[in-house]
């Protein structure tokens, strides 16, 4: 894998991460994420309470060394891991609805019509 990357500090000296993961019936799924240039990447904090500032306190999590991390993610064919990332899109609230009304939709392009 390359290098971490983050900007928080390396993981403890006994390697230790909290890692994001989905449930999927009795399963725990590691959560993969995107760089901004659109690379799969999997995370890792050093500390449950980033986790939980970066994701939110109810994100399940798993602890794990981080030779093992890089080993799930290895076949998959992710070959990064950011270490405490500071992610860069906060969700919406809940209570957050989009509208769009016709009078603030673009307008049609005018059609020229050639000579």
């Amino acid at each position: 894998m390359e290098p971490r990357h983050g900007s928080g500090p390396h993981p403890t000296s006994t390697g230790r991460l909290f890692v994001p993961v989905g449930k999927r019936r009795s399963v725990h799924l590691i959560r993969l994420f995107r760089t901004p240039l659109g690379g799969r990447t999997v995370i890792g904090f050093t500390s449950r309470a980033r986790l939980a500032g970066e994701l939110g306190d109810d994100q399940a999590c798993v602890e794990l060394a981080e030779p093992t991390l890089r080993a799930l993610a290895e076949p998959l064919g992710v070959t990064r891991l950011i270490v405490d990332p500071h992610l860069v899109a906060a969700p919406l609230p809940a209570q957050t609805i989009l509208s769009f009304t016709p009078d603030r939709l673009p307008r049609e392009p005018e059609r020229i019509s050639p000579r």
